[in-house]
């Protein structure tokens, strides 16, 4: 008979102990009780009372000191049998059998007939009769079965229990992120089943290969995660909250002791990871274990211990434009320096091609994608960067976000992106992954996108410029409507477009009316044309991929549709004039009817010598005018007889191509200004004083605050600057424009609006007059003009009105001189020599019931001429 001290460290059955001795607890031993019996707990099937004898012991000495001696010990097994007695004074095995949960065996004392060891088989007999005589224990009835599941069986588990807490026994401890778990869901019903703790996972330990034989070693810190888990759970009872399942059918839970999640202990330790894939059972909570990691990992600790904190991009976000979709995942965007990268969304996937499930999805979410972001100014905060490999070069990658929302979250949301499954040492993800892991889900159960389980409808586009044949029969269809809403689908040149147009069902190449942009390279590579490939890539910047509005007007010999393109309600083709990176092709600018808009982009573009016009000679201009012109075959329009259209004018403004802006004297200018009145008094009040809420588009009606007197007038956005926030604006009722910041810049109220009181500036020409194309001398031709009108009312005789370019065609006469051609300003600026009479009229020009009025003008041009004045001061610039 021998004697030791140890510790309890689990309860097998209601007779049996495991063992640690106290200064070395890797060392165990097992003791059984002498004398009696235990109901068994078996995978096969507990015996009645089993768990409730086992629970008794367990409750009463585990984790407890306790002195053993053995009895006598069982030659094949080595299993040792005896008594036992806590620190307290409790003795073993007689308080289990005076509280009924052991039997005494009935071959107790056989073998040892020493008068001690009958002492002690009489008072344990005592104490069992006792128990039957109380029915206490496994004395008590036949209701002592506990039915016991070693698995979770179907779904009707986690449909009942699912998110709900538990109390359960921890069996057994087989790993630190691993444990046989005893759920106690009632009286009469046990689950014994594998369970994974929530949300980590843990190195792995020893094990032993059964079919080979062979061990394979543990994991580094494998072992000490287990005994962190086994010190702390084995055989506790506590709380279980049951967040899932695996695919392999095991319990997902999460393990609640009585201080905490044990998950964010063996976090905070380093002897744990988190498990990306336990994410979307554990919503929200995520965030304290991702927490309890990240502290681990700024300490270095254990696992962490060479890790190296993420470096940030310049430690804030960047404001950039998106300039191309590539794909579902990935984009161009460009900052306001014009660099333009290449960026990955962190931590999603578009669907693949090689993925029959995903493939069918790939133009729907690479459209979707488009739709959210393409031309918008978004925010970019780069989660890290991927190294080129055999399939991919090299990028970064980010999350992106349009007015605070996350693009990639919406993606994953709509079902057009699965989420990548990181390695566990990958730290270039996406800082809301768990969210992104969370929508996957959603987006399954709501069978959306790729998980709908069937293909999306997809969109086919005729090509309608594959032929002439077949372009002919689209363009009766598209030269009725005005603006046809399309999609820039690609650049081919500055002029020359792919567009789809889907509610036609059709694509077709557009060639822009009026101008000729340089031929660009075929590749990057190759030089083409002079400012060719400057004017595809503006094209490509702020076409590429947008939405868009044509108009169609003819088609050409191979097949391509001759229109306009309208970008955010501006024509591209004036853009690239403007830019001096196309010239305006007269005749086919006047066929289309946008000749005087493109003329005077064209004539800006010369006189900030930009583009094609670096190295422009003002000289040149009257020829290559006369040529263009004879060139033009002209449809002919002869007036009978002259109009007798007399009305009182204002002159508000001479723009820069001396084109005049008027305003007629009378209903109109009398509603302007009781109109400008509550204007002024509206925005006065403070309560009046709001912003625009986003950035002003161009053609948007606005209130705009004049620089010259402060006050504030209806103005149309002309242009844009996004980056230094600054408009163009022209103000519609008196014609002049200005560059204005966006701050004084606020919506236009309905009550104001043009339905109210239409514009009153008027788009006018004087008739038979040309004025100089060289700078100085126009400029000239403006300040007479000014001198001779500003300030005065006059009288307008409305020669023609030119409806489809929007333009009168006025001669301007004193009201006490009104119908004599000798007084009118017309003739006057041509006498001071800063204009001529046109060497080509215009049809209506040439009508008979001019004549006496051009044989005024000539001869007045003639003394110019004579005199050497103005424009004439070198001699007759017509005779070059």
């Amino acid at each position: 008979m021998s004697s030791f001290f140890a510790q309890v460290k689990s309860v097998l059955s209601g007779d049996t102990l495991i063992l640690a001795n106290p200064k070395n607890p890797a060392v165990e031993r097992q003791f059984s009780l002498a004398y009696v019996t235990a109901p068994r707990l078996s995978k096969d099937g507990d015996e009645p009372y089993a768990f409730q004898s086992r629970e008794f012991l367990r409750e009463l000495t585990l984790g407890k000191p306790i002195k053993c001696t053995v009895l006598y010990t069982i030659p094949n097994s080595g299993r040792e049998y005896g008594i036992a007695q806590l620190q307290d004074g409790t003795e073993l095995p007689e308080a289990a059998v005076k509280a009924g949960w052991l039997k005494v065996r009935e071959d107790a004392g056989r073998k040892d007939d020493s008068e001690e060891t009958l002492d002690k088989l009489d008072k344990l007999r005592e104490f069992e009769t006792q128990a039957k005589n109380e029915q206490k224990g496994l004395h008590a009835g036949k209701d002592g079965f506990i039915a016991v599941q070693n698995d979770l069986g179907g779904p009707d588990f986690l449909n009942q229990w699912k998110g709900k807490t538990v109390d359960a026994v921890i069996e057994k401890v087989i790993s630190g992120d691993r444990l046989l778990t005893r759920l106690l869901l009632s009286d009469k019903k046990h689950y014994q089943v594998m369970t994974l703790i929530a949300g980590i996972r843990t190195p792995s330990t020893a094990r032993t290969n059964p079919s080979t034989g062979q061990t394979q070693p543990a994991e580094e810190y494998g072992e000490e995660a287990k005994r962190f888990v086994e010190t702390r759970l084995l055989q506790r009872k506590l709380k279980v909250k049951i967040v899932g399942a695996s695919p392999q059918g095991q319990l997902v839970a999460t393990i609640l002791h009585p201080n905490g999640n044990i998950a964010e202990f063996l976090l905070q330790d380093g002897l744990a990871r988190c498990n990306d894939f336990h994410s979307v059972f554990l919503g929200s909570d995520m965030a304290a274990l991702r927490a309890a990691e990240k502290k681990a990992q700024s300490a270095q600790l254990r696992l962490h211990k060479g890790h190296v904190a993420k470096a940030t991009a310049g430690g804030k976000d960047l404001d950039v434009t998106v300039s191309k979709i590539v794909g579902a995942d990935t984009i161009l965007v460009r900052n306001k320096a014009g660099e333009e990268k290449r960026l990955s969304l962190s931590s999603i996937r578009g669907p693949r091609a090689g993925e029959p499930s995903e493939a069918p999805w790939r133009e729907e979410a690479k459209e979707f994608l488009r739709k959210k972001v393409i031309g918008k100014h978004v925010r970019v905060s780069i989660d890290g960067s991927k190294a080129a490999t055999d399939d991919f070069e090299a990028r970064d990658v980010a999350t992106v976000t349009r007015d605070g929302k996350n693009i990639g979250l919406m993606l994953v949301q709509e079902g057009y992106a699965t989420v990548i499954r990181h390695r566990k040492d990958d730290t270039d993800r996406a800082s809301n992954y768990d969210e992104l892991l969370a929508a996957q889900e959603t987006a399954k159960e709501e069978k959306k996108g790729i998980w709908s389980g069937k293909s999306p409808k997809i969109k086919q586009y005729a090509d309608m410029s594959e032929s002439a044949q077949k372009a002919k029969l689209q363009l009766s269809t598209l030269s009725r409507q005005k603006k046809v809403p399309g999609i820039v689908d690609y650049c081919k040149s500055g002029s020359r477009f792919t567009v789809l147009i889907p509610r036609e069902g059709v694509k077709i190449t557009l060639v822009l009316a009026g101008i000729r942009a340089p031929r660009a390279g075929r590749t990057p590579k190759e030089e083409g044309e002079p400012f060719g490939n400057e004017a595809l890539e503006l094209a490509n910047r702020r076409c590429n991929q947008r939405d868009c509005e044509i108009d169609v007007h003819d088609i050409d010999k191979v097949g391509g549709f001759i229109g306009d393109l309208y970008i955010g309600r501006e024509s591209f083709a004036k853009l690239l004039v403007e830019e001096g990176l196309a010239s305006v092709h007269q005749y086919s600018a006047e066929k289309s009817g946008n000749a005087a808009e493109l003329n005077a982009a064209e004539r800006r573009a010369k006189e900030a010598r930009k583009g094609l016009w670096k190295d422009w000679d003002p000289s040149q201009d009257a020829a290559e005018e006369e040529e263009a012109a004879q060139a033009a075959p002209e449809v002919e329009l002869t007036i009978r007889e002259k109009r007798n259209d007399y009305r009182d004018i204002v002159i508000t403004n001479v723009d820069a191509t001396g084109k005049l802006k008027i305003q007629e004297v009378g209903q109109g200018t009398a509603a302007l200004t009781t109109l400008m009145n509550e204007f002024k008094r509206y925005h006065s009040n403070p309560a009046n004083k709001k912003s625009l809420p986003d950035a002003p588009k161009t053609g948007e009606l606005v209130a705009a605050q004049f620089s010259a007197d402060g006050e504030w007038y209806r103005a149309r956005v002309r242009s844009n600057d996004r980056s230094a926030k600054v408009a163009e604006v022209v103000y519609i009722d008196y014609g002049n424009s200005e560059k204005q910041p966006w701050s004084k810049l606020r919506p236009l109220d309905a009550q104001f609006g043009v339905q109210k009181l239409k514009a009153q500036a008027i788009d006018a020409s004087l008739s038979f007059v040309q004025l100089p194309s060289a700078t100085h001398y126009l400029d000239e031709a403006i300040n007479i003009i000014y001198e001779l009108t500003e300030g005065r009312q006059l009288v307008g005789s409305f020669d023609y009105i030119d409806n489809k370019e929007g333009l009168s065609y006025i001669t301007i006469y004193d009201p006490k001189d009104a119908k004599d051609p000798d007084s009118s300003l017309n003739r006057e600026i041509l006498s001071t020599g800063y204009a001529m009479v046109p060497m080509k009229l215009k049809a209506w020009e040439r009508s008979p019931v001019f004549e006496k009025t051009l044989k005024s003008y000539r001869k007045a041009q003639e003394q110019a001429k004579d005199s050497r004045l103005g424009m004439w001061e070198y001699g007759d610039i017509t005779e070059d």
